[in-house]
């Protein structure tokens, strides 16, 4: 017994239909080891992981569309991962990466799911100060602006792990740290392009979501 209820969500990403094991509802809560209470994720916020947000998606048809050679990437709180799989089924260096513990394991079924090879994980909580963390030309991550701390966390590991020519790609629903965090991020010499995005079907102009995209020439 896994302790929790599971779904699959068919999504389609330009011409690749994806195919994603999801939770089946944000009522789920599985903690039998104790391992997410340790990680620092309470039971109200379990669940949250194993969701496909519209965020997702948005930055899953995002990164469909950019550069890929010579490029070494990471997304940030990864969840169910679609947009890493995008990028796996597009031949790019991806790596996932998250806290949630079940996150790994739903990374590597969907891959599976999909046909795909594995996608390298990496366990990242935002707080890590490691100095030896890998470096990357290309950090991406959607809804990862919810909570006030958030910018200060994402602020100081970008700064650990992007190298000095490097490209952020931030999906955000209308989030109100969003602002602080593009100013945290100018101070370390990127500079913003925003494009509203609908973050959901039917959705009219003016746009109240963004990609928020960061660009820093070494």
């Amino acid at each position: 017994m896994l302790g929790y209820q599971t779904r699959k969500i068919d999504v389609d990403i330009g011409d690749f239909k994806v195919r994603i094991r999801a939770l089946s509802d944000h009522m789920q809560f599985a903690d039998p080891s104790g391992s997410a209470e340790k990680a620092g994720i309470c039971s109200a916020s379990w669940s949250m992981f194993g969701q496909l947000w519209p965020a997702s998606r948005v930055l899953a048809n995002a990164v469909n569309q950019i550069e890929i050679s010579d490029q070494r990437i990471v997304e940030l709180g990864c969840g169910l991962g679609l947009p890493s799989l995008v990028l796996q089924h597009r031949g790019a260096n991806i790596t996932a990466s998250d806290h949630h513990p079940l996150s790994e394991s739903f990374l590597d079924y969907n891959a599976a799911l999909n046909e795909l090879p594995a996608i390298p994980y990496l366990d990242l909580p935002w707080a890590n100060r490691e100095n030896s963390l890998p470096r990357f030309d290309l950090i991406i991550g959607s809804d990862i602006l919810y909570e006030p701390n958030h910018v200060q966390l994402l602020g100081g590991l970008i700064e650990r792990i992007a190298n000095p020519t490097a490209k952020v790609m931030v999906s955000c629903p209308g989030r109100g740290y969003r602002n602080k965090f593009s100013r945290s991020l100018i101070e370390l010499g990127f500079e913003l392009t925003t494009t509203p995005t609908a973050f959901s079907e039917g959705e009219k102009a003016p746009f109240k979501g963004q990609l928020l995209t960061y660009q820093r020439n070494g």
